[in-house]
């Protein structure tokens, strides 16, 4: 970061805002970019917790974030350019363009390179798209775009193009702006009305439901937080309830982890059973602001969740409904849950996750905040109306409840699987998937995303579920399920999620900044050198202050200690 220094000396106040107005290299405002950021703004707030929101309307408007208008903006919103800059230049999806640079093409295409879509042709998609698409047209890789079984998946602007071709992205590049988003069969208000949505929500509301009864529900369930971390979500609602108000709630839509696209697909099918289940929580632990964060890839999902909003605070099921901000993210995988949320409504740059129950005590802008993924609020309404013994009473190998498995990889028929907790691999691909694709044979997976590990076909009995992987140096995580063949090699996975560590690393600790681009690097080498990969892999462990580089060696000890054979 390059950052002004500014000598100490005794100055009037207005040389003092002045200094703090301009940016790193002391850059005055322009009063024509002023005047265009003002008209983009409109009468929009220009609190500090809009920062990346505004920052989105100047790249969509202009297809990068000049010098000059972040000098503006900076000035509009009364932040230091210092602030605005470092923002900014944190998430991958700001183009940064300084003064004399040329700014980049109006259109880009990003081919995500994730592990599934490398395995399904992602390379010579980056290979041949540049001279295909022209020199009007920027092609870059990207990381996973949650679009794991579409493999390989493209980008054009904000279309995403499943099972990408040259030839369809070609097609899509000529005509950008008009596409399917996945999100045309979605349930829309009226319908989830008429189907008997919101009721249950009405229920708690006029007292037919008490919140112990469903707190007591929830608990009986066994029902865990589904975006990795498994904290019981009868618990956290507890806690979070004891807490003096007042209370917010932050969710997460971000899914960052490749191999996870689960939340992407339940609200392309169901937003509204979504926002029932989150107004049941907001309602159960008394919230009176709810923020949703929502990845920038989903592009499709956040028009309909504008769209469903919208026709929500219309037409209110109930009195007294918590404020609902959907905030957008900006291309950053180090978001988790309220992580995620402290990043988008203070700007500030990389911060550790906060783990529950830690959201008890430190929360958004200090307060006590229930933070949740997606899909435990999708199956909120489902398991009051049902009853927690219901849900319980899915499972397998002596484990409870229900999984919606991210499956993709080798496999016929990958997709969002809702199966039996503590099912094996071995059952998904067989059960679920019909089988490996023609010509594999199933050869080893990844049971939680880049950071679950990997584990090898033979120890495909293991039960899939919160718990039981970690003896094997593995976890569940969000349940993002890759499945490798006899084509594969533990080591080309080790490496495609090493690259991606690297990459997404915010670099504030030097143990995961250093840690994960000297693992990649060494692994990228035809000879591994494994005492010093485990040193590096225990001091990135202990000492990275966030679950990224606490997990970043998972993939690299696995291929160490189950593939020894790819390795000699």
């Amino acid at each position: 970061m390059n950052h002004a220094v500014i000598p100490i000396a005794v100055v009037d106040a207005e040389a003092r805002r002045e200094r703090k107005r301009q940016g790193p290299k002391g850059r005055r405002v322009d009063p024509g970019a002023l005047e265009q950021v003002r008209q983009l703004l409109g009468d929009a707030p220009r609190r500090r917790d809009l920062l990346i929101e505004h920052l989105h309307k100047i790249q969509d408007r202009y297809g990068h974030l000049s010098a000059a208008h972040l000098a503006a903006l900076a000035q509009e919103m009364r932040l230091a350019q210092t602030e605005v800059y470092e923002v900014a230049s944190f998430y991958h999806h700001f183009d940064i363009v300084k003064e004399g640079e040329t700014p980049p093409p109006a259109l880009t295409v990003r081919v995500c390179d994730g592990l599934a879509c490398e395995m399904a042709g992602a390379r010579d998609l980056l290979q041949r798209l540049p001279a295909l698409l022209g020199r009007d047209v920027r092609v870059i890789a990207a990381p996973c775009i949650g679009r794991c079984e579409q493999a390989p998946a493209v980008a054009v602007g904000q279309v995403p193009v499943p099972r990408a071709s040259c030839e369809a992205v070609a097609a899509r590049a000529a005509a950008p702006t008009h596409a399917r988003q996945g999100t045309e069969d979605a349930i829309g208000h009226d319908r989830y009305c008429a189907e008997g949505g919101y009721a249950l929500l009405r229920d708690c509301m006029s007292g037919a439901r008490d919140v112990e009864s469903v707190i007591r529900t929830l608990e009986d369930s066994g029902l865990r937080g589904l975006g990795g971390a498994g904290f019981p979500a009868g618990r956290k609602w507890r806690i979070v309830r004891a807490e003096p108000g007042p209370r917010l709630m932050a969710v997460n839509i971000d899914e960052g982890e490749p191999g996870t696209f689960k939340d992407r697909v339940l609200l392309e099918r169901d937003p509204h059973r979504f926002l029932e289940g989150m107004l049941i929580a907001a309602w159960a632990v008394g919230v009176e602001r709810v923020y949703i964060y929502l990845r920038d890839e989903y592009h499709g999902c956040r028009a309909l969740l504008e769209q469903e909003l919208a026709n929500l605070k219309a037409n209110p099921p109930v009195a007294g409904m918590p404020e609902i901000e959907l905030r957008r993210g900006a291309g950053a995988y180090i978001c988790g849950e309220e992580s995620a949320m402290i990043e988008s409504i203070e700007g500030k740059r990389g911060m550790p996750r906060l783990r529950p129950p830690y959201v008890a005590q430190v929360g958004l802008f200090g307060r006590p905040t229930l933070e949740h993924n997606f899909e435990t609020l999708y199956w909120v309404r489902e398991l009051i109306e049902k009853g927690g013994a219901w849900f319980a009473s899915h499972g397998r190998n002596g484990r409870h409840g229900l999984r919606s498995f991210s499956v993709s990889g080798r496999v016929k028929q990958p997709g969002v699987k809702l199966a039996p907790a503590g099912i094996t691999i071995r059952e998904l691909i067989d059960e679920y998937c019909g089988g490996m694709q023609e010509g594999h044979t199933f050869y080893a997976y990844l049971p939680g995303g880049a950071s679950g590990g990997i584990l090898p076909a033979t120890m495909g009995d293991i039960p899939l579920d919160f718990d039981t992987l970690q003896p094997y140096g593995c976890f569940i995580g969000s349940a993002a399920v890759m499945v490798l063949s006899d084509h594969d090699t533990a080591v080309d996975a080790a490496r495609n999620m090493m690259r991606f560590f690297k990459h997404e690393s915010c670099g504030q600790c030097t143990p995961c900044r250093n840690g994960t681009a000297k693992a990649s690097a060494l692994i990228e080498q035809p000879r591994w050198d494994v005492d010093l990969l485990a040193d590096l892999s225990a001091v990135m462990r202990d000492a990275s202050i966030c679950g990224l580089g606490q997990a970043a060696p998972n993939p690299i000890d696995c291929v160490v200690k189950y593939f020894p054979d790819e390795l000699a």
